[in-house]
């Protein structure tokens, strides 16, 4: 059997995180479980079924420029982590795409039965930037959180992100994928910066 992880890297004080493909049916449960909840509302899902996640899920991983990942903490899922390439997404409407420049959004799960740990969100978002940049050998991360998802920016800002400008992603209505309008925060983290030296 093959390795199904793409990265793995031990976290020091947290564990070992590996990222792995999304599997859109075996895994529609639990990230239904967490796009469900308030504190998620700015991923979008809020108010889909279960089978409309795994929907979504199967849809992107048929793409070649759009890919979904589970991300486990010691095997238990914490995290799911999306890529996409900028040249092919609405973002690309709105800045001027680098070569080596590659989009990322990131859910993490609420904090378990043991509450939240201190540096945990560092430490993934670590994590997420050496399997992107060093992994996929990329120049240039961007992310375009909600402006209103003020925790999500301030924590890409802690982690080396510099602000870019606000801008707004145009609609989406296709037969297979609709997104409504959204006013983001644009954020860019260079490897260099991430990773100096």
């Amino acid at each position: 059997m093959t390795d199904p992880y793409v990265h793995e890297e031990k976290t020091e004080g947290f564990g070992t995180v590996r990222i792995r493909p999304l599997d859109a049916e075996a895994d529609a449960e639990v990230v239904h479980g967490w796009v469900s909840e308030e504190r998620a509302v700015f991923w979008g899902m809020n108010g889909l079924t279960r089978d409309q996640v795994a929907e979504i899920y199967a849809h992107m991983a048929g793409l070649d420029s759009h890919h979904a990942y589970l991300v486990e903490l010691d095997g238990e899922p914490v995290a799911v982590l999306q890529t996409y390439e900028p040249s092919e997404d609405r973002v690309s409407e709105c800045y001027e795409v680098e070569p080596g420049d590659i989009g990322v959004h990131v859910l993490i799960a609420p904090a378990g039965e043991g509450g939240a740990r201190p540096g945990w969100s560092a430490a993934l978002l670590r994590a997420f930037a050496s399997y992107v940049l060093v992994g996929r050998d990329r120049r240039r991360v961007v992310v375009d959180p909600d402006v209103r998802n003020e925790k999500a920016l301030a924590r890409f800002l802690r982690q080396g992100f510099e602000p870019g400008p606000v801008v707004t992603l145009p609609e989406i209505d296709l037969p297979d994928v609709y997104l409504p309008e959204k006013t983001a925060q644009l954020a860019f983290l260079r490897r260099e910066v991430a990773f100096p030296g």
